[in-house]
């Protein structure tokens, strides 16, 4: 005989009161009513809880013991998919978007440097952790994190824009190779398909006819001794700004006339030497008296234990009248220009500009280092920009047959 409500309300044996089709109300002893269902699956008898009366009334009984049923039908187990629901549930609740993103950024550590770090942990914060970054990250749809990047390129920053989609793919991409998500819905994210066409805008870099005037301007700048004469020494070198602004002195040889930059401060983390000119070498001996007691070469003036800042080459520069005009990572471009065309071997300029080789075969056999050419060409560099500065035309390098 099937249950009623006022047959529940009137209940008073303990014991197993059936409503039919395995479905029932079991009281205990101590007063508790809760609703069970009785199935078979795979020849085997099973019990499934489906809440307590009166939370749950009869009417929802009945109705979730018929979702039970169409699942055993369909040859599921339905106490298997709620011990998988309540997985998924606890699963996704450690697996948020920022608890992921934070475990990518934390593998990546030993590749890049705090700086580098610290700008893609807050670029992620404020472009896409601050809206999605509490979700599960198996709950973030494609069209949610296309809607944020086209966000940050209505701002004007499209670049940026890939750059955060580049980002948020990978976090993607390592959740699903680390077990944190079950497949990639980024995967059809492609950067042409969602923003718009850019032009490219090089860094801008000083023309050689400008460098007579900019070496006077330097010459006579009167700013901190430690930023013009890290300015001296990054033409000098043709290094990157960051790897000037972390020289330390354990990396100069100054005997060996060479300087030798750690793999972890290189953008391709490939160790990279450096031969030393005279120029350079007089530079480095000035600044002994400056920071020979400490680590770094080119302290901050503020705070010596760290490194001038990232915006202090180019702040310079533009209080000497270069705003816009030329940026200290230019040089680079000057010192190739200026060395191909005048004869220098481009392999040997390339491997100075510690540049990746393109060629992926070619990487793999090509690993000479040019060491003595190398060291010719930078101190022909360095006589040239004595020439340009003084008026005295440095003899060109001419090409080997």
């Amino acid at each position: 005989m099937k249950l009623t409500d006022a047959k529940l309300r009137t209940l008073a044996k303990p014991g197993k009161h059936f409503d039919g089709a395995g479905l029932y109300l079991e009281l205990t002893q101590a007063g508790g009513r809760y609703w069970r269902l009785k199935y078979r699956i795979a020849g085997k008898e099973k019990r499934l809880a489906l809440g307590v009366y009166p939370a749950v009334g009869l009417k929802d009984a009945r109705e979730l013991a018929a979702q039970a049923r169409q699942s055993i039908q369909a040859g599921d187990d339905p106490a298997e998919q709620r011990k998988a629901a309540k997985a998924r549930v606890a699963h996704d609740a450690v697996n948020t978007f920022r608890a992921v993103a934070n475990e990518w950024m934390e593998h990546q550590t030993a590749r890049w440097e705090p700086l580098t770090l610290e700008r893609i942990r807050a670029s992620l914060d404020s472009h896409m952790l601050k809206a999605l970054g509490d979700r599960p990250l198996a709950t973030i749809t494609p069209l949610e994190v296309m809607n944020a990047v086209k966000a940050v390129e209505a701002r004007g920053a499209g670049e940026q824009a890939g750059r955060v989609l580049q980002r948020v793919k990978a976090i993607f991409r390592w959740a699903v190779i680390h077990g944190r998500l079950e497949s990639n819905p980024m995967l059809d994210l492609v950067p042409s398909e969602i923003l718009k066409p850019r032009e490219v805008k090089h860094r801008a870099a000083l023309d050689a006819k400008d460098l007579p005037a900019f070496l006077a301007q330097l010459d006579a700048y009167d700013g901190d001794p430690h930023t013009v004469h890290a300015l001296r020494l990054l033409m000098l070198t043709a290094t990157r700004p960051g790897e000037v602004r972390g020289a330390r002195w354990d990396e100069v040889d100054m005997d060996a006339a060479l300087w030798t930059i750690p793999a972890e401060r290189m953008k391709m983390r490939q160790e990279h030497r450096v031969p030393l000119s005279r120029q350079a070498l007089a530079l480095l001996q000035s600044m002994q008296s400056l920071s020979g007691g400490r680590e770094l070469i080119f302290p901050s003036p503020y705070y010596p234990s760290k490194p001038l800042s990232e915006n202090t080459f180019n702040s310079a520069m533009a209080r000497m009248g270069y705003k816009n005009l030329a940026t200290a990572h230019g040089f680079r471009a000057l010192f190739s220009t200026v060395c191909n065309e005048t004869g220098w071997r481009a392999d040997v300029i390339e491997r100075q500009l510690a540049h990746k080789e393109r060629n992926e075969v070619r990487a793999a056999y090509h690993r000479s280092t040019y060491m003595e050419e190398r060291t010719k060409l930078l101190q022909w560099w360095a006589d040239y920009l004595d020439s340009r500065k003084t008026g005295k035309v440095v003899h060109l390098h001419q090409r080997s047959a």
